[in-house]
């Protein structure tokens, strides 16, 4: 069975400043046209497909943290047997991989010629396996933002060196609502697509890189028309693992939901206890807000310009010259975050930029960042 993928976006040139230097970069995100084959692989199979890769290649996947069995994380495989296909969702979500939590833009010279080079991003190739829809998903809005209207020379070097091979789900988190916000199963942005069909995984090919990777590691077959259906049948079950009565909202109706009560008591309810720690901004794999920093070296001859993590929930977020904030309450502040999950991204990339992965809630000490809750209580009082 074979279906024709749609096109996406491939090389462009882009451009960006540095100080007073432009210089010239080239994206080579390999998104080319693929037609979507399906195979097979035993599971026995897919171990060595893996074990195939680690001997060539960067492999990172999901793991068991060191000394627990139910907490997960990404981080490098030594061996196929580490990888944990049956998790429930990762501490921390695969956008690590493509922003670092601190990155060096700019290195500079100070005196009587003072000078700017940029840090162009150099990545290693890199094989990660494991990824969940909801947090592919995520990657591709985060693609998008990256690339409009002024591409980021070094997210696209990182995304254009990983290589990605997602996987169904087989539970969900205790938190999760990946199912009532329609992210339980994605199209693209993947070169590989895995479903566990028991005693093997139908494997989706969804790029030419990913049909290469097949070729050279691994001895996959044709799948048939009933292992095609036992896939199809198994996604119909996938929704269900998050537990979608807890939502009494629709995505389509967020936007309208939010706009109409931006006065409504619940911001002050639940922002009276936030703490302003910012850790459900730092967990979510829809953020992407980030500070620069210059920093001079003891010599003051040399420095560097780097960006770091940062996240609206923090009271110096919104702080600009003069010491003014212009989001310095906290209801501002988690009012802003809310609005732009399920708003203010759809307004002008025509997505909610909430996927339902739960980290946020998981992660959250007054229990006050669940986008569900706050939802429903919308609903419900509107």
């Amino acid at each position: 069975m074979k279906l024709q993928r749609r096109s996406l976006p491939g090389t462009k040139n882009l451009s960006f400043f540095v100080g007073v230097k432009r210089i010239m970069v080239t994206e080579a995100i390999d998104k080319s046209s693929v037609e979507v084959t399906h195979k097979t692989l035993s599971k026995e199979q897919l171990l060595g497909f893996v074990d195939a890769m680690i001997a060539d290649l960067s492999v990172k996947g999901v793991k068991a943290k060191r000394g627990s069995e139910e907490s997960f994380l990404f981080g490098e495989i030594d061996c196929a047997k580490q990888l944990r296909l049956d998790y429930d969702v990762t501490i921390l979500p695969p956008k690590k991989y493509l922003m670092p939590p601190c990155e060096v833009l700019t290195k500079f010279t100070l005196g009587d010629s003072p000078s700017a080079e940029p840090c162009v991003a150099e990545p290693s190739q890199i094989v990660l396996v494991g990824i969940h829809p909801y947090d592919m998903i995520a990657i591709n809005q985060i693609d998008q933002v990256m690339s409009e209207p002024n591409s980021d020379p070094n997210y696209a070097a990182r995304r254009d060196a990983l290589t990605i091979i997602g996987v169904d789900p087989a539970r969900a988190g205790e938190r999760a609502f990946w199912g009532p916000m329609d992210c339980d199963s994605v199209a693209d942005g993947f070169d590989l697509w895995l479903c566990d069909l028991g005693d093997k995984y139908l494997i989706e090919v969804g790029s030419a890189r990913g049909e290469a990777l097949l070729e050279k590691y691994a001895d996959a077959r044709d799948a048939t028309d009933d292992e095609l259906q036992a896939q199809m049948d198994a996604r119909k079950e996938i929704a269900g693992l998050c537990a979608t009565g807890e939502a009494n909202f629709t995505t389509a109706e967020l936007p309208n939901l939010l706009r109409e009560n931006f006065d409504h008591k619940v911001w002050s309810d639940k922002a009276e206890t936030c703490l302003s720690c910012g850790s459900c901004n730092l967990v979510c794999p829809t953020c992407y807000c980030f500070d620069v920093k210059d920093e001079v070296d003891l010599s003051m001859e040399t420095g560097q310009r780097y960006r770091i993590w940062d996240g609206c929930l923090l009271e110096d977020f919104a702080k600009v010259a003069g010491n003014e904030n212009f989001r310095e309450r906290r209801l501002q502040r988690y009012r802003h975050r809310l609005f732009r999950k399920g708003m203010y991204q759809f307004d002008k990339y025509g997505q909610i930029a909430c996927v339902g992965c739960g980290r946020c809630a998981t992660a959250c000490l007054p229990d006050i960042a669940n986008p569900v809750d706050v939802f429903n209580t919308l609903k419900e009082e509107s």
